[in-house]
């Protein structure tokens, strides 16, 4: 069955698919460059599916199944972009799990929310600030003088692109420079052999949130994309004891 999409005022459609049931409705946040059919996002939803729960998958407009440039994606206009689908579409308290720099967005949008409406957070490789501390300083450099950055894709033959838009943009919604103001449970997933995302950014980030109910869980021989069998169902297991 083909995804909804929701039009937005400025013409943007994102294509999203819902699942009703019952608690709170987790809702996957793709990484860069991903979308919704992803193998995290697929066992999120079969899950919720099986156990009779609420779930919302979206893609980011440019990724997936929303159409638009990629090129002008930003951390703030997806961030949009998922509080307009929550509006639209759910009415009720959200789990917001999110992989990779879905990680980031969740903390963005988990701020962007009323306090009441969130009722946990789960990230895995969470990847917050990553348009700092994941480029050397000369790959700033490009980056802040208008260049399109482009590195070797781990996962496909096409390089991976960084646009200068994205970038000043996530330069300006860093989190981890001071305290982080989410008090709700929050769960952080981590493989400690994740070649892109290092797994002490999670301990940096629990140390940042204002919460107490702050668990950091480590695979030890777990990649970045923690999408083996077994990284699967230690994720599902964690976001269902939260719901």
């Amino acid at each position: 069955m083909p995804p909804n999409h929701l039009p937005l005022p400025d013409g943007r459609r994102i294509a999203h698919r819902f699942l009703p049931g019952a608690g709170p409705t987790f809702v996957f946040l793709p990484g860069y460059m991903s979308d919704m059919t992803g193998s995290k996002a697929t066992a999120l939803w079969d899950w919720a599916a099986a156990q009779g729960r609420s779930c919302l998958l979206l893609d980011y407009s440019g990724c997936g199944a929303s159409p638009g440039a990629f090129a002008q994606g930003t951390l703030s206009r997806w961030r949009e972009e998922v509080l307009a689908v929550i509006a639209a579409r759910l009415s009720g308290p959200v789990v917001l799990v999110g992989s990779s720099m879905g990680g980031w967005l969740m903390l963005l949008v988990a701020l962007a929310l009323p306090a009441g409406r969130i009722a946990a957070l789960v990230g895995v490789a969470a990847a917050p600030d990553f348009t700092c501390w994941g480029y050397r300083p000369d790959e700033r450099a490009r980056l802040a003088a208008g260049e399109t950055l482009l590195r070797p894709n781990p996962y496909g033959p096409e390089p991976t692109p960084t646009h200068p838009g994205f970038w000043a943009d996530g330069q300006s919604n860093r989190v981890l420079a001071a305290k982080i103001a989410l008090a709700c449970p929050l769960r952080l997933l981590h493989g400690q052999a994740d070649a892109e995302v290092p797994w002490k950014v999670s301990l940096r980030l629990a140390a940042r949130l204002r919460s107490d109910d702050v668990q950091v869980t480590l695979v030890k021989d777990g990649d970045h994309r923690l999408s083996r069998p077994p990284d699967l169902a230690l994720l599902l297991a964690i976001s269902g004891a939260l719901g």
